[in-house]
């Protein structure tokens, strides 16, 4: 009776014994699994940071300065002037006339130097022969208030005196005039002949320096 009274109770206890190891089995499972979310937190943090830590940097653009405006130079334009040829003399095979220039405008301006002078035919203002030698040195400055004039003479050589077959006699029109420092042209007519050659001995035009009138 004894006997058989102790026997449950140590079946009873090796069945306790069992479940515990096996309890403890799945207890260390448990634990290796989480291992590699405690490892992955740290790491998804340290993204996170990074990004945040390094802002893209604004800037705010400049408008650029305004473009500064010329200034007036005061300097004879040609829309600023209105262009004659005076009385002239003859001698030695040329005509020598002054080129007028009156100051046109509602403001003094300034002339110095020596124009620009060729002949010029056709519909299309075409140049003829060679631009006006250019006479002697350049002058001091002359100011025009408004209405006052100044004076550039032009030496007009008979084309006669050359060689038909080398001049080219051909009819013009009249003449291009550029002031001093200018790129736009005036126009100044006075029918007469020109050579269209430019290999003519010598000159058919040839502009002394602007002078006081």
């Amino acid at each position: 009776m004894k006997l058989s009274r102790l026997f449950p109770v140590v079946a009873a206890s090796a069945g306790v014994l069992a479940l515990s190891a096996c309890g403890g089995g799945g207890t260390t499972n448990a634990a290796s699994s989480s291992t590699p979310s405690t490892s992955a937190s740290p790491t998804a943090t340290t993204t996170v940071t990074t990004a945040t830590s390094s802002p893209t940097p604004t800037s705010t653009p400049v408008a650029p300065p305004p473009a500064a405006q010329p200034a007036d130079s005061g300097l004879c334009r040609s829309g600023d002037v209105k262009l004659s040829l005076g009385q002239g003399d003859s001698g030695a095979g040329s005509t020598y006339r002054p080129l007028l220039i009156t100051n046109s405008s509602s403001k003094p301006c300034t002339i110095q130097g020596f124009p620009g002078v060729s002949y010029v035919a056709g519909a299309d203002g075409h140049q003829v022969g060679k631009d006006a030698f250019r006479d002697g040195t350049k002058g001091n400055a002359v100011k025009l208030n408004p209405g006052q004039a100044a004076a550039a003479d032009i030496q007009f050589v008979n084309v006669r005196n050359f060689d038909p077959g080398t001049c080219q006699p051909t009819p013009v029109k009249g003449l291009r005039i550029y002031l001093p420092q200018e790129t736009a042209s005036n126009f100044v007519p006075d029918d007469g002949t020109g050579c269209a050659s430019t290999k003519i001995p010598g000159n058919q035009l040839a502009v002394k320096t602007v002078h006081p009138a």
